[in-house]
């Protein structure tokens, strides 16, 4: 990098701060911090949806992927996700958007103590914080990683960087500055993926190296959809978990749809995710796929290929703007991820440890929300910085593993219990299904040795689900009060499912009000 380089990077950094700051005149209460008051646009709340969703990981971890296995990088990532937001966006969308319209919440999980009990919304609480807390910090080091090639500065020192940065404008400005910065994030991303892609194409002979580089022998197998490790059963069970991780168990993406004025727009946002994610994830993997073609990496995980692809192919300025890409992604879904802990510490944990937190004022709510976010950000970088320990082995495992074993369990007592279908699914179903999801991921991870790794992200997934269903059937816990919950979820006049006031369930006016901070008002 060089002084062009710099200012452009430092120009970004200087972007995000002012927009952290306008948008501070935009948040006056807790609801507008987490869920921007439900007054966000829908193609907002899609390209955020879809920004807040990858991060550097992509140019580092699955980089290394695309270098050894090609086309397989995308069969088995971005297109399952594309998949998957799309179902959720019909399925899941409308009831999270009605989750704030209806039930007046600001937390995903704040609707959890209504349909399940206390207990079950903690577990679930918990144990997504520390798994948000592994998860962003696989981020910090995945971006401090690239930095370290481009400059030179230390890992701690890239994490620190970043973290800051991020922090000032994501605490300031909440939900509102998390969906400009990506939107920004987007436009940046767009011309620096392009411009990476048109110096690949150059270096290769022009616009016929699209589908006339197949056949080099430096990327035999490359073209294969499914490689390695990376099987159809892992294929399948990647859709199945993405499914529920980006349609709102990743709560941050449940947020987008919450943020939007209605179900309606909820939808439409899904759907301009998933076409995003269908299309623009091929434009940045092209490069990567043929990237033997051009540079010998020196990780041996190849993580580091396509830094060292984008130092040789770019001029300066145009490096910058690339670096500044890398950036975008890590920044957006750590910074959407930290707004999301947040609201679901705030709302949901805090009151259930402090009395006082059920009684806090609208000043009180919003500072407790600022606060709670500079603390994840900085237990998250204090375990990016441990990433590379024996624990976490490195970078890609964190996201594969962890997040894709450990997100099953916890999105499915979630994200089914929306739905009416499974209204006989009650707390037991619900805590059973995540404790045993749990105990599945530890024994395939590392109680057993030799284990494939399809199944160690298959099986705490498939565990959680079958006893959920299973013990909904055995020990069926429904009530009027549960069911008036999932009635006002389920469609856009509000009234329950079953006709009139009176209905199968008793009405929807059997639903409680839910408990807590005096900002626990009407959000819509």
């Amino acid at each position: 990098m060089n002084s062009l380089d710099w200012a452009v990077l430092i120009g970004y950094f200087g972007v995000m701060v002012a927009i952290g700051l306008w948008s501070h005149k935009r948040v006056d209460n807790v609801s507008d911090f987490f869920t921007a008051g439900g007054k966000m646009p829908w193609w907002l709340s899609g390209i955020s949806h879809h920004m807040s969703g990858y991060s550097a990981v992509m140019f580092t971890g699955y980089a290394g992927i695309a270098y050894t296995y090609g086309v397989t990088s995308y069969v088995t990532w971005s297109f399952p996700i594309a998949i998957g937001i799309a179902i959720g966006a019909h399925l899941f969308a409308p009831r999270l958007n009605r989750l704030r319209s209806r039930l007046h919440v600001a937390s995903p999980l704040e609707y959890l103590k209504n349909r399940y009990n206390l207990p079950t919304q903690q577990a679930l609480a918990w144990s997504g914080v520390l798994l948000k807390i592994v998860d962003v910090g696989a981020k910090w080091a995945a971006i401090a990683t690239l930095l370290s090639v481009f400059t030179g500065i230390s890992l701690n020192q890239g994490i620190l960087i970043t973290g800051v940065i991020t922090g000032v404008y994501c605490t300031v400005g909440g939900l509102w500055a998390d969906a400009l910065t990506e939107l920004g994030q987007f436009i940046i991303q767009f011309f620096a993926g392009i411009a990476m892609l048109v110096a690949v194409l150059a270096e290769l002979g022009g616009f016929s190296a699209l589908w006339t580089v197949w056949d080099r022998p430096e990327l035999q197998g490359h073209a294969e959809p499914t490689a390695g490790p990376y099987t159809v059963t892992f294929l399948l069970a990647y859709l199945f978990i993405k499914t529920f991780e980006y349609s709102g168990g990743m709560w941050n993406q449940a947020q987008r749809y919450m943020a939007t004025p209605s179900a309606r727009e909820a939808t439409r946002s899904g759907r301009l995710s998933a076409v995003l994610w269908f299309i623009w994830p091929l434009v940045l993997f092209f490069p990567m796929w043929v990237a033997p073609l051009l540079v010998t990496p020196e990780k041996p995980d190849a993580s580091d290929s396509y830094a060292l692809m984008t130092e040789q192919l770019l001029p300066h300025g145009l490096l910058g703007l690339v670096i500044v890409g890398f950036f975008s992604h890590t920044m957006a879904m750590c910074s959407s991820d930290a707004n999301a802990i947040a609201s679901v510490f705030t709302r949901d944990i805090a009151p259930a440890l402090s009395k006082a937190a059920r009684t806090w004022t609208h000043r009180a709510g919003l500072l407790a929300a600022r606060w709670s976010t500079v603390a994840f950000l900085a237990l998250s970088m204090a375990v990016a910085t441990q990433v590379n320990s024996p624990t976490f082995k490195d970078i890609i495992t964190v996201v594969i593993k962890w997040v894709a074993g450990l997100m099953g369990p916890i999105a499915i007592p979630f994200m089914l219990g929306l739905l009416r279908t499974f209204r006989k699914s009650g707390p037991t179903a619900a805590l059973v299904s995540w404790a045993a999801g749990l105990f599945a991921f530890w024994l395939t991870n590392y109680g057993l040795d030799g284990i494939e790794l399809q199944i160690q992200i298959v099986s705490p997934v498939a565990t959680s689900l079958v006893l959920y269903i299973l013990i909904g059937f055995i020990k069926p816990e429904d009530t009027p009060e549960r069911d008036g919950v999932l009635d006002l979820l389920h469609s856009d006049d509000g009234s329950p499912a079953g006709g009139a006031a009176g209905g199968a369930s008793g009405g929807a006016a059997a639903v409680p009000e839910p408990p807590g901070p005096a900002e626990r008002q009407p959000l819509g």
